[in-house]
């Protein structure tokens, strides 16, 4: 299933049943696993691990050196890729820094569109949308069920919350607690992700209780730690809104608010 125009390197594993495009450089130190699928013009460079039934896209870069001065080539330095995610045209993810901790994850199920830049040391969880041109500086942690709308940016070492949104043209400086609507440069939140949530299954009940913690952390006027002592009481039988509580508490970068 390798093209005869493809360059594959003989330390490269790939599966017998991936599929390599014309004219693709697959680099040392690659594995490429079951049933994924490489487009033609895709260049990968390792230390790089890519999971079973991926599909990447022509003109791709995955796994190349890190965009970081502080880079001097150290073996720390891989990225990792789960199952069922599909990058399009394009894209560029980098490998991580030893500083960083060495690993650029991308978990499963990711749909990952044209022009996206993932950097050095970036998590990403599971199910995120990232549309066209979105873009991830360095040591950004994307939880499960994000959405960041077309040319979103994101400032280095910003956590964004599960299940958030952002609108097109995002810029995220701070912290993104989960659940959230965030728009505007910079990124300011707009309400609850009421619709992303009723998708995921989430009761009426539970929505109407993070409304309540929504409005205590961003509309009643609230210091953060009396609006927190506020989702504390709200929490007792809403797991949802201990996430939130949580997600606050260990932010570094401070929250978008």
């Amino acid at each position: 299933m390798i093209d005869p125009g493809a360059i594959v390197h003989p330390d490269a594993h790939v599966s017998d049943s991936a599929t390599i495009g014309a004219y693709c450089v697959i680099g040392a130190n690659v594995e490429i696993g079951e049933g994924s699928w490489i487009g033609p013009h895709v260049v990968i460079n390792g230390p790089t691990i890519i999971g079973k039934n991926n599909k990447i896209f022509q003109f791709c870069s995955i796994g190349d050196d890190p965009q970081d001065k502080k880079y001097e080539g150290e073996s720390e330095s891989a990225l990792e890729i789960g199952d069922n995610n599909v990058i399009r045209e394009y894209c560029s993810i980098n490998r991580g820094t030893g500083p960083g901790g060495g690993l650029t994850r991308l978990g499963n199920d990711n749909w990952i569109m044209a022009y996206v830049h993932i950097a050095h040391d970036c998590q990403i969880g599971n199910h995120t949308v990232f549309a066209n041109n979105t873009t991830l500086a360095g040591h950004v942690l994307i939880e499960d069920y994000v959405i960041l709308g077309g040319f979103t940016g994101v400032h280095q070492f910003c956590r964004i919350g599960k299940h958030s949104f952002s609108a097109i043209s995002t810029v995220i400086v701070k912290d993104v607690p989960p659940y959230l609507m965030i728009s505007g440069n910079t990124a300011r939140p707009t309400g609850l992700n009421r619709e992303g949530l009723k998708r995921h299954g989430l009761s009426g009940e539970k929505i109407d209780k993070l409304k309540k913690a929504y409005r205590a952390i961003y509309r009643d006027g609230l210091l953060l730690k009396d609006a927190l002592e506020e989702l504390r009481v709200l929490a007792d039988d809403c797991p949802e809104v201990d996430d939130f509580i949580q997600f606050i508490q260990e932010s570094e970068r401070g929250i978008a608010r």
